[in-house]
């Protein structure tokens, strides 16, 4: 049994890159296009429209390769606090760093990078040099003077002026950035306002995924952009500039909307006019076209519903995100009619966290269930034990069953489990000895080597990706990194599978 599929790559392509090419035209010049959202590795948008190649933009940009070029933009306040992409788990200047490393393997042109609201940050500072070390153009720009009022002098030598100018050569430049705040509209405003300086026709425009223009405004794809942008209190709107300009709904969010006056005046005042009556005129998105089954993209994207709610719970009880978020989280969930148990990994994670409990068999007094759903809707639990975390027992569980292996046949033999657990103990003084999903994986490769069945069952680890995992207790960091390499769609109840607070 295959995943049902919802959304058409091809189609999409097809009508995404038709769109970019005519909005060249219309400008009639260079076409500084915004990227919403990432530009690579969209994860998001691949489990709310399943069929969706996450990495679809950068085949699009591939088409285009010959007229576009990239600018990286990253706020210098995120390199200063360390703010990590969570489905890498990795800080936002490192995964600059990585998307540029992919974006020049997939053969495209970077041209810049662009550090903004730059104020010699210590680490931005360390940032800029280690780029510039390794023969990559970085540009600083500060706060722009008078915004967002004071369109004189932002229009100015003290505004847009003050930046330094990014020159480009091909008509299509795309501003990308590893996420929401990097500064990639100011980028682009800035770009504009120097091409006119020099005499060059320029005009901008932003490539959204979501929300979809063209979809409901209570259709589950868009509630889930809600859902993943709490933090950024996005709140779906119908476009009321597009409504009066041409009589039709179309679904924006408050923060284009209400930026929208401001953005259409700074434009006109540099251009001479604009192109734009509304902020939806400003997109290039072709998404909604490109959907091929309504029924599969609104399954999908309630489930992500419901996993954001557990993530903002999770984040909360880490100290990440205040309570208001977790209650928007679940009023949002609560407004499509779901419950966290809709989502059908948690009802077999708990039931099996309960028969540990009544095992008795947990570590330090916890016990832990997990639960993986396969592709053929099959469900697969573990559980913790004192030699091995519950998210460990179930992958072990799952891939076992997907090799056909009976249960009586161990992957990993009792004896080098007892061996890990001991060295952590006596050898490397660790207080957890239990082993995570990372420890259990490399375990299993080196097991492999020797044992038949360990290796049968290792061939079968990439068909884990994209299913569905939970577990009752927040995950450690060693399982966290398991799961993202094994690209599981994991949740976790906000519960601490430790009562210490170091592991």
């Amino acid at each position: 049994m295959s995943r049902a599929t919802g959304f058409d790559n091809d189609k999409y392509l097809e009508e995404q890159s038709r769109a970019i090419v005519e909005r060249v035209g219309k400008v009639g010049g260079r076409l500084y296009l915004e990227f919403g959202g990432k530009i690579a590795f969209d994860y998001h948008a691949a489990r709310v429209l399943p069929g969706y190649d996450p990495n679809v933009k950068v085949r699009l940009l591939q088409r285009l390769k010959d007229q576009a070029e990239i600018i990286v933009c990253i706020y210098a306040g995120a390199i200063e606090r360390r703010k990590v992409r969570a489905d890498f788990g990795l800080p936002y200047d490192l995964d600059a760093l990585k998307l540029i490393d992919d974006l020049r393997d997939w053969g495209l042109l970077v041209r810049a990078v662009v550090i903004t609201r730059y104020e010699e940050q210590p680490s931005a500072k360390v940032f800029k040099a280690r780029l510039e070390r390794r023969g990559i153009a970085v540009y600083t720009h500060r706060f722009t003077r008078g915004y967002p009022t004071d369109v004189d002098r932002i229009l100015s030598e003290e505004g847009y002026g003050a930046n330094s100018f990014v020159p480009a050569e091909r008509p299509i430049v795309v501003v990308a950035g590893p996420g929401p705040g990097s500064g990639k509209l100011a980028t682009c405003l800035s770009q504009v306002y120097h091409e006119h300086q020099r005499g060059n026709a320029a005009g901008y425009a932003k490539f959204e995924t979501f929300p979809i223009w063209n979809l409901q405004l209570k259709h589950p794809v868009n509630v889930a952009y809600e859902a993943a942008t709490v933090e950024l209190k996005d709140v779906n709107q119908i476009d009321p500039y597009h409504l009066a300009a041409y009589g039709k709904q179309a679904v924006n969010y408050n923060r284009d909307i209400d930026a929208f006056p401001l953005l259409a005046r700074i434009l006109g005042r540099i251009t001479g006019g604009t192109l734009y009556r509304s902020p939806t005129d400003m997109g290039v998105n072709r998404a909604g076209f490109a959907i091929v089954d309504d029924k599969v993209v609104r399954q999908a994207a309630e489930q992500e519903v419901i996993r954001r709610y557990f993530r903002y719970a999770c984040e909360y009880a880490l100290g990440l995100v205040e309570r208001e978020d977790v209650e928007r989280s679940k009023l949002i969930m609560d407004g499509l009619g779901l419950e966290p148990e809709h989502r059908p990994v948690v009802v077999a994670a708990r039931r099996a966290g309960r028969e540990a409990e009544a095992e008795g068999k947990g570590n330090e007094g916890v016990s832990c269930g997990a639960a993986i759903q396969l592709e053929d809707g099959s469900i697969v639990v573990g559980k913790n034990s004192p030699l091995m975390h519950a998210a460990s027992a179930v992958v072990l569980n799952a891939i076992k069953q997907l090799s056909r292996i009976p249960d009586e046949i161990h992957l990993l033999t009792p004896n080098v489990v007892e061996s890990i657990a001991g060295m952590k103990k006596d050898i490397l003084r660790m207080k957890a000895v239990s082993l995570d999903l990372d420890e259990t994986l490399i375990a299993l490769g080196i097991s492999a080597a020797s044992n038949p069945a360990a290796a049968a069952a290792v061939a079968r680890l990439t068909q884990l990706a994209g299913c569905e995992f939970h577990t009752t207790h927040l995950p450690t960091p060693g399982d966290e990194a398991g799961l993202r390499r094994l690209g599981l769609n994991a949740t976790s109840e906000p519960q601490f599978a430790t009562r210490a607070l170091i592991l």
